[in-house]
């Protein structure tokens, strides 16, 4: 994913212009104005990508680089260096972009470091899924294990808002696959 094209706006952009073009994609694609509608998840769904693409920016600006999370080798995340596990982390994110939940889960399940960061990414497959329990839980796990991580608490929040918005309601662990 480009996140300038996601945002439609030049590398080269100001950091105001970058803004300005993530709040008014956010703003026209907030699921609150497709609520009952049949683009609804059509809509979060894009909001997801538009959140992703303005936090890669971010990052990158900040001196993160988002192109560093892909690249394998040693990797940061909100202070957090993966080293090797990293190029792993890259591939999982890759197949969740390309929609292919299975592979990124059966990957997941294959490793033996399960951080923060596995915990995010399970989070996000179960999300994608849309077994909003099993997500919430990993989602947090990733929260208490890398509490300085903005990406994390992102998802994290942001789900709670949507539950706490729609009158969701968490029964269980339906999907998770783990013991958290």
């Amino acid at each position: 994913m480009d996140p300038y094209k996601v945002l439609g706006v030049s590398p080269n952009a100001t950091d105001a212009e970058i803004k300005a073009a993530y709040r008014a994609l956010a703003k026209k694609y907030h699921p609150d104005r497709y609520r009952g509608h049949d683009l609804e998840d059509l809509a979060s769904e894009r909001l997801k990508e538009i959140n992703e693409a303005y936090e890669m920016i971010q990052r990158e600006r900040q001196g993160g680089g988002y192109r560093a999370e892909y690249s394998g080798g040693s990797s940061s995340y909100g202070g957090t260096s993966y080293g090797t596990g990293s190029a792993q982390f890259a591939d999982v994110r890759r197949a969740i972009q390309m929609g292919d939940l299975s592979r990124a889960e059966a990957m997941l399940d294959a490793m033996t470091n399960r951080n923060a960061e596995w915990h995010y990414l399970k989070g996000t497959i179960l999300l994608r899924r849309g077994w909003y329990d099993g997500a919430r839980q990993h989602f947090g796990t990733a929260c208490r294990m890398d509490p300085t991580n903005a990406e994390y608490a992102n998802a994290y929040q942001t789900l709670n808002r949507s539950a706490a918005g729609y009158g969701q309601t968490y029964y269980g662990n339906r999907g998770s696959g783990s013991n958290v």
